[in-house]
């Protein structure tokens, strides 16, 4: 009989603290989690939980889960969704510094996520620093911010992902990756810093599949080794064929440096990694970017065959001191896709092509279609290549309104249709630029300290503006 009773007694224990911490969400929309917590707690400020697990599993529209300061080496799973007026939030107090590290995971075959988002609608991350998850294993890969299925109206905003780590010789890692396995919309990744990563294969920052509207804007990428921030299309991530590709956004305001691919397994001495790439994307906008110190400043294009980057309007960023070049269209060989439909427009382009590999300024490989390249400043690097194009695989492409920066003593060497031309009246005659295609001095006011801004009296203004 009292073992009977003490069996009632303890469900009727474990009923009350359900229904106290069921009232406290429904009331209060805050819970707390926090290190000296417990799980039994009501998860209120003064008795929180102490687990990420457990306020996942409460939290339901309208809450906002509240973190307090410390490391916590769990995963956060979202297991509940919002809605469009109760959003489910995940956020550190008050600006408390709150780590979820990966350093007690093992290597683990699949996909290894600190904090996992699949299927789930109107949920935002905030202010989390996500760190330490790394493999050694070739099938496994390790990601700092993972959402995936057909999940909706997502916001991460003011992360920290730092110390994803690969060392497989053919591994992957991503620090944040969206993967619209089903159809994705509207998507936000604002003010977060993804740094000091090991990729393999893979992105630091990626959008992969059936998503449709997104916005990636004032992040700053940077320290890693492989691509910055990059949209992909028709690799089979969605089981729509017709939908597979990232599209209708927006790539706006973002700092990324040093992005290179040298030195990485996977690529051995190549330096092929972009700072912002388009990999068969369509309706996407790059502007107000500033990419600086990484193999190629922007990239746009596909890498399979008959596809193509569509309708990508790179415009108003600037790009200086990058490896190998500073904005590419096209594919790298006649077994890629290209680039058609797009502009580049209003852009910086200064002393791309550091080490002399002969890409130039803007780049144009094969298969690129009806683009227009207008408004830009460019300024030839060490190699004094303004525009480098290999390939004959060029139709209906426009230059028109660009200014290419005349140095005092320098020479320049434009390339068009694999034929090089070291007289710009000749180049203009054979890439049929328009009358107002200059070849002059813009003034900047001090490129010492990569302020381009230009003076007063500057003869560019009139061509670009």
């Amino acid at each position: 009989m009292k073992k009977i009773l003490l069996v009632v007694f303890a469900v009727t224990a474990i009923i009350c603290v359900s229904v106290l911490i069921n009232k406290v969400v429904n009331q209060n929309q805050d819970i707390y989690v926090a290190l000296n917590g417990n799980d039994q707690n009501t998860g209120t400020k003064l008795k929180p939980f102490r687990t990420l697990k457990k306020a996942a599993s409460v939290a339901r529209a309208g809450t906002t889960v509240l973190i307090r300061e410390g490391i916590y080496n769990e995963k956060l799973v979202v297991q509940h969704s919002g809605t469009k007026a109760k959003p489910i939030t995940f956020k550190a107090y008050k600006k408390e510094k709150v780590v979820l590290s990966g350093k007690d995971l093992k290597d683990i075959e699949g996909d290894t996520a600190l904090v996992a988002i699949h299927n789930k609608n109107y949920v935002t991350i905030n202010g989390l620093t996500i760190q330490d998850v790394s493999t050694h294993l070739a099938d496994e890969t390790v990601i700092g911010m993972y959402v995936t299925g057909s999940s909706k109206h997502i916001k991460l905003v003011n992360n920290h992902v730092q110390r994803i780590e690969t060392y497989a010789e053919n591994g992957n890692a991503h620090g944040i990756a969206i993967y619209g396995t089903g159809t994705m919309q509207d998507i936000n990744i604002f003010s977060n810093t993804l740094e000091d990563l090991k990729l393999g294969s893979s992105e630091s920052l990626v959008l992969n599949g059936n998503i449709e509207g997104f916005k990636v804007e004032n992040n700053i990428v940077r320290r890693n080794d492989n691509i910055g921030i990059d949209m992909i299309g028709y690799e089979g991530t969605s089981d729509d064929k017709k939908r597979d590709y990232v599209r209708n956004g927006i790539v706006k305001n973002n700092q990324v440096y040093d992005i290179s691919s040298y030195g990485n397994p996977a690529y051995g001495e190549d330096y092929s990694a972009a700072g912002i790439y388009v990999d068969g994307g369509k309706n996407i906008t790059i502007e107000e970017n500033t990419i600086y110190k990484s193999d190629i400043g922007i990239e746009a294009t596909s890498e399979h065959a008959e596809k193509y980057a569509d309708y990508i309007n790179i415009i108003n960023n600037l790009v200086y001191d990058n490896f190998y070049t500073g904005i590419s269209i096209g594919g790298y060989d006649e077994e890629r896709g290209g680039t058609i439909n797009s502009t580049i427009s209003h852009n910086i382009l200064y002393r791309n092509d550091t080490k002399g590999l002969h890409g130039g300024q803007p780049l144009l490989q094969h298969d690129t279609r009806n683009n227009v390249i207008e408004k830009n400043i460019i300024t030839a690097g060490p190699s004094r290549i303004f525009i480098a194009n290999y390939f004959t695989t060029n139709q209906g492409n426009k230059l028109q309104e660009n200014v290419f920066h005349k140095e005092k003593g320098e020479s320049g060497i434009w390339i068009w249709v694999e034929e090089e031309y070291t007289s710009f009246p000749s180049f203009k005659e054979a890439s049929k630029s328009d009358e107002k295609s200059s070849y002059l001095d813009p003034k900047y006011q001090n490129t010492d300290t990569y302020d381009f801004k230009l003076k007063k009296d500057s003869p560019a203004k009139i061509i670009i503006e």
